[in-house]
């Protein structure tokens, strides 16, 4: 039996949460696309899994974060994950802990896209915290 969406989403933040790259980017689509607002640094809409790389590599750049998920709307190919990201602003060593709403669309048991939604005022008080 093949993994279900939700299966293959909580899936992928246990490989995100052990850094887990290969793991990570082997439930992803050849042609997933990400989506950020670009208030943040590491916002945009990233194509593909160099599109991914970057976005993630632009992310950890920026804050060391943990994912703390406490509801999943499981909505056949649309999973969306609720809860809180929380960590440090790697330039300044402000933690911040910030309400997130994760918006996956999984096909054929790969994520085809995911829009990664945040509270943009908290994690900008945050990133300028310290400066």
């Amino acid at each position: 039996m093949s993994a279900t969406p939700l299966q293959i989403v909580q899936a992928a933040y246990q490989a995100f949460a052990t850094r887990d790259a290969a793991k990570l980017f082997s439930l992803f689509s050849p042609e997933i696309e990400i989506v950020q607002t670009t208030e943040v640094p590491w916002g945009g809409v990233f194509h593909g899994h160099d599109g991914a790389r970057q976005f993630f590599t632009t992310l950890t750049q920026h804050i060391n974060s943990t994912l703390e998920i406490e509801r999943w709307l499981n909505s056949g190919d649309h999973v969306v994950a609720i809860g809180w990201t929380a960590g440090t602003v790697n330039a300044t060593g402000a933690k911040y802990r910030v309400p997130i709403a994760h918006v996956w669309k999984v096909h054929d048991g790969l994520v085809r896209r995911i829009q990664f939604l945040i509270d943009n005022p908290t994690m900008l008080t945050a990133l300028s915290a310290g400066k």
